[in-house]
């Protein structure tokens, strides 16, 4: 009985440490609402970093005005542990025109990534009802797309009074699909003398079939803050804008295009993690990435890893980013995949070809990842002569299975077999506990195990008895028998 509390201790202590895996805080991450601006416009830098201690924006100051700083905290749950995640905005006006870095920030004691920023001349054109109070402008990235091509529709309601209130509605046309994207940008512009508050909101619009798209125009109604003057004489405060409807010319799909149909401005592919070097027996991680500049979250393909002799793979759930850039979608895909080589030696990943249609060169094209050779060093245990030629890993089954797709984060490994060891040992210690208990409980008062009954003979071991009780019979039964 002491005995085996003192191994149920024992296991007690190891389990935790056995699933347990150091902390780290999340370095910080910076981005901005748009990639390209106007001089004159805003740009919102959004950096998300864990604690409260605010980023040091000196740097900025030689190339942006810096104003609007806000912050918001929230609770996040890492590793079991409790942290502070915090958000923190700043509106920049760019200061000159051309390409801008932002350079990493200082963060509580961390650094951010640099980003960079694209900004244009100011256009002489200005936009239809540029001089009214409230006006509305409809920009397609693609005015003659293809059919089942996802097209870039950003709707900008320009304001220069304060709004108080105010609905913004952009109708879906006939023929096609229409959904908003992401959260609306807000920054401010010079017009024709006028100083306004622009709402940007984005939109996927996929035509589903050739032919002419007729594309309502977007309607605004709301109410405004106007001055004294303008309520003595009876303006009121409602303001309303109508954006000119728009016809697209949708072309059909090329015969002899590539299937399934994907068409694009562009597609890259790249290794984004990669090892040196594989252990027998160890699992390493691979992430690929692909970036396609034209496509909706749904329309990007599925990125798999093609079946390698001598090696399991094990594909994590994709992460999927979308953005607008230059007006239209973009969509970030990257997928890590978890390594272990059966032998030591030499394994290659082959190539991975994705085949896509260019829509500004109206031409099929192929994105492509080159194969990779990689050193497998021995390991414990495992062979160290690489597996025959041809030989494939009857456990591996398809290597390209998808385990769900969706924006998730890091995801580890494949864990050791370490944890499922200890936990075995400490159920088999539990269960010994018990049966010890229950010997303990069914002998008589002051009877030391192994003792037979006074009056009673020992009688003979039968081992049938036993391998009966542990098939069929419960924790009484089997301690009878024993």
């Amino acid at each position: 009985m002491q005995a085996a509390l003192r191994i149920l201790a024992w296991m007690a202590l190891l389990l935790p440490l056995a699933f347990a895996g150091p902390v780290h805080a999340e370095e910080p991450r910076a981005w901005l609402d748009r990639d390209e601006v106007v001089l004159g416009e805003t740009v919102t830098l959004n950096i998300q970093a864990d604690g409260s201690t605010p980023p040091d924006y000196e740097p900025l100051r030689a190339d942006f005005e810096i104003s609007g700083l806000t912050s918001r905290s929230q609770l996040v749950a890492v590793d079991g542990e409790s942290r502070t995640r915090t958000l923190f905005a700043a509106a920049l006006r760019p200061l000159r025109a051309g390409t801008i870095l932002i350079p990493p920030l200082v963060v509580g004691g961390e650094r951010s990534n640099p980003v960079t920023l694209v900004v244009a001349p100011e256009s002489a054109q200005e936009p239809a009802g540029a001089g009214a109070d409230v006006f509305l402008e409809s920009v397609p990235d693609d005015p003659e797309p293809y059919a089942q091509q996802a097209v870039g529709w950003v709707v900008r309601l320009y304001s220069a009074v304060p709004l108080v209130s105010g609905q913004l509605d952009q109708p879906a046309p006939a023929g096609a699909t229409l959904r908003q994207v992401g959260e609306d940008a807000q920054y401010t512009r010079s017009v024709a003398g006028r100083h306004y508050n622009v709402i940007e909101r984005r939109y996927l619009l996929i035509p589903e079939r050739s032919g002419p798209l007729e594309v309502p125009g977007a309607r605004f109604e709301g109410r405004g803050a106007r001055g004294f003057f303008d309520d003595v004489l009876g303006r009121g405060g409602s303001l309303t804008a109508t954006a000119r409807p728009q016809r697209l010319q949708v072309q059909p799909v090329p015969d002899g295009a590539p299937q399934p149909w994907l068409p694009l401005h562009s597609l890259a592919l790249g290794y984004r993690a990669l090892p040196r070097e594989l252990h027998a027996g160890a699992a390493a991680t691979v992430t690929i990435e692909m970036v396609a500049d034209g496509a909706g979250e749904g329309q990007a393909p599925e990125l798999r890893l093609p079946a390698v002799p001598g090696l399991r793979v094990f594909p994590e759930p994709a992460q999927v980013e979308q953005r607008f850039v230059d007006g239209r979608p973009r969509v970030t895909v990257r997928r890590q995949f978890a390594l272990v080589p059966s032998a030591a030696g030499e394994v290659t990943l082959p190539a991975l070809e994705l085949q896509w249609w260019d829509v500004g060169a109206d031409r099929a094209r192929t994105a492509r990842l080159e194969p990779v050779t990689l050193t497998v060093l021995p390991g414990a245990g495992v062979p160290t002569r690489p597996a025959p030629a041809g030989a494939t890993d009857p456990t591996m089954g398809d290597p390209g299975a998808d385990a769900g797709a969706g924006l998730a984060g890091d995801v580890p490994a494949p864990p050791s077999n370490r944890g499922w060891i200890l936990a075995a040992a400490t159920f088999a210690a539990l269960w010994l506990l018990t049966l010890v208990w229950a010997l303990q409980r069914r002998a008589p008062a002051g009877a030391q195990p192994g003792d037979a009954p006074i009056g009673r003979a020992q009688p003979a071991a039968d081992p049938s008895l036993l391998k009966q009780a542990l098939d069929t019979g419960d924790l009484g039964d089997v301690a009878d028998a024993l």
